[in-house]
């Protein structure tokens, strides 16, 4: 069920917002049983890590923080 928390759509953009519900709800449905989607690339949290690696030393550990 979904239900409509604030303002006050049109039926066109209710219409819209349905469409789009159920057309991600038929693509999960379609997909094989068991397999994971493929998260896209932007989302990969190693894209935010950089490519340097910290180098071993004494203060190593202050250069291995998670960037938020």
């Amino acid at each position: 069920m979904i239900k409509v928390v604030k303002g006050n759509p049109t039926p066109e953009e209710l219409a819209a917002a349905l469409a789009v519900v159920r057309a991600r709800a038929a693509v999960l449905a379609s997909a094989p049983s068991g397999a994971h989607p493929v998260a896209d690339a932007w989302s990969d949290p190693a894209r935010l890590a950089g490519r340097r690696l910290p180098q071993p030393g004494p203060r190593a550990w202050g250069r291995t923080y998670w960037p938020a």
